[in-house]
């Protein structure tokens, strides 16, 4: 079992830059993956939602491995590769490809979505993933996602799985349940923020960092606040967290990673805002009041 990187500050999950042609624009996602790392990222993550993992086919995706694999390998950085799948049997297949991969630290792993297992389900299928799998693996809990809640307890027996080492808690709010699993965790299971509007505050709580699309565009202030916050700066890290907040809430003001596209492109960095279907370009409104946030840190 690969043992994985701490799971602590700020994880960017990269986008998937296009050319006008159609097909992935490598340079432009070395180029990403190169600048978050120097910014102050500790890890890149690869093929989760934000790169559109679900509209690249097999060979597309081989290529995004091999260029963050290479990109982590040289900054001795986290590379988590995204694993979405609702078939337990699908999962392990999958999980099993990553092992000729050493580069490769964790794997993100949805809680099953559409069939809706029961919560003793849920906690079945990690147990045989982390028995299976050559890599580590992080729950993605995403409810308003996959339909499926889970509670404190629940996401507390995940991580005391040998092998489930965190979870990207991304529930769209900061419930009873959250404050109650931050209160008790279980020994080396991390919490990473999933929501990028709620890193202060469940950083705030005890999270460890976050998996975080808007990080793309201003990685040094992400990393900065996650730093204010673990060395007791709470007066940086709520000024700090506000202006962040305030620059997510643009950036996913319409369907991830339209905005952050449309910034991208923007700014040069990559060639395109292209999406593919069924995601549309995000407006020229959306894009124009994120760069404006984006100014207004001073980023």
């Amino acid at each position: 079992m690969t043992q994985p990187a701490s799971l602590h500050g700020v994880h960017v999950p990269l986008v998937t830059p296009f050319a006008p042609e159609g097909h992935i624009a490598e340079d432009s996602l070395e180029e990403l993956a190169r600048a978050v790392l120097a910014a102050g990222a500790t890890g890149i993550v690869a093929l989760g939602t934000t790169s559109e993992a679900a509209a690249l086919d097999s060979a597309e995706k081989a290529t995004v491995i091999s260029v963050c694999a290479r990109v982590c390998r040289e900054h001795d950085a986290a590379l988590t590769i995204g694993i979405g799948t609702n078939d337990t049997r699908a999962g392990e297949r999958a999980l099993g490809e990553l092992a000729h991969r050493p580069e490769i630290t964790a794997a993100l792993v949805p809680v099953p979505y559409f069939t809706r297992p029961s919560q003793a389900g849920v906690l079945a299928h990690f147990a045989h993933l982390a028995r299976v799998s050559p890599v580590s693996l992080i729950v993605y809990h995403v409810p308003y996602r996959t339909a499926q809640p889970l509670d404190a307890a629940t996401l507390r027996a995940l991580g005391e799985l040998p092998g489930v080492v965190g979870v990207k808690l991304a529930q769209g709010c900061v419930d009873r349940e959250t404050v109650d699993l931050l209160g008790d965790l279980p020994p080396g299971f991390a919490v990473l923020a999933g929501d990028d509007l709620f890193l202060s505050p469940l950083l705030a709580l005890g999270a460890t960092g976050g998996i975080l699309a808007s990080a793309h565009l201003a990685t040094s202030r992400f990393a900065e606040l996650a730093t204010a916050w673990s060395q007791g700066d709470l007066s940086r890290a709520r000024h700090l967290g506000h202006a962040l907040a305030r620059l997510s809430t643009a950036a996913f003001s319409e369907p991830n990673p339209t905005v952050i596209k449309g910034v991208l492109h923007a700014q040069g960095r990559i060639p395109t805002p292209d999406v593919r279907l069924p995601l549309l370009p995000a407006h020229r409104d959306s894009v124009t009041d994120t760069l404006k946030r984006l100014a207004d840190l001073g980023g």
